[in-house]
């Protein structure tokens, strides 16, 4: 474990409590985790916190995907079949990284947002209401993998922040899913996903396992109350979350737009 003070290490592990949460609820808890790094270890490599990161997130989130599989209806078969698409996509976008200024994609994103949230709030009844149970039909199912999956897995190589938030709005719209079970699914997609980025960064020998260890308890304690309370509350309390979180990102990519 790097020279860490307690105090700053108490922090962190509140900072994983509190992402966990998010990110079972709606997605994008690496929007608080990354910057508390960031703030904790600020002589670690970037590869090393990321993988760090990772480490701590595929705990949290596969305790929150394990609550809602045992409340929620959820089609695992589509999920895992987006999830690996989302997985190969995140691997080309990771390849295109390189060439790619994030000064130019921020604008992009923040405007994308922007117009997210604008929608979100015109339709209320968006994501909140259960659809009547039809089957999902080929055309759709196919723009799920292809769109949803490959898309948000290629963005999420790319550039990455509020990938969780991307993925429920994406099935939500695609599948004609409610918010909660759209965000049962998206945990689905995210514990493939971390499990490829996972094993990169640990075959370069670039995760802090000691200290993920223990920020992954506090992760899993956060993701497993962030899903019941999803659960319990449904999906309108999902939507005022997501608002929240879009907004956030939004703010988030406005202040690094103009400090960079």
């Amino acid at each position: 474990m790097p020279d860490i003070s307690l105090t700053m290490l108490v922090v962190l592990c509140l900072a994983a409590a509190a992402a966990g949460w998010i990110d079972a609820v709606v997605g994008g808890g690496g929007l608080l985790l990354l910057p508390m790094f960031l703030l904790g270890l600020p002589h670690t490599p970037a590869a090393h916190i990321l993988g760090t990161n990772k480490a701590v997130a595929i705990v949290g989130t596969s305790g929150a995907t394990l609550t809602y599989l045992r409340k929620t209806s959820v089609d695992v078969g589509m999920a895992l079949r987006i999830g690996l698409m989302a997985l190969a996509g995140s691997s080309v976008g990771a390849f295109f990284a390189a060439g790619i200024s994030s000064e130019v994609l921020r604008p992009v994103i923040m405007v994308v947002l922007l117009g997210v949230a604008a929608f979100v709030l015109l339709r209320p009844s968006f994501g909140t209401a259960r659809p009547a149970g039809e089957p999902v039909g080929r055309a759709r199912t196919v723009c799920a993998i292809v769109l949803v999956g490959g898309g948000i897995g290629f963005y999420d190589g790319l550039f990455g922040p509020g990938t969780g938030t991307f993925l429920v709005l994406g099935l939500t719209a695609v599948l004609s899913l409610d918010l909660v079970r759209a965000s049962a699914t998206a945990k689905i997609v995210n514990v493939c996903t971390n499990a490829g980025a996972l094993a990169m960064f640990a075959y370069q020998g670039a995760v802090l396992w000691r200290l993920a260890g223990l920020m992954a308890l506090f992760n899993l304690a956060g993701g497993t109350a962030g899903a019941r309370m999803a659960l319990r509350k449904g999906s309108g309390f999902v939507r005022g979350v997501l608002l929240v979180v879009v907004f956030s990102l939004v703010a988030k990519l406005a202040f690094d737009q103009w400090t960079g």
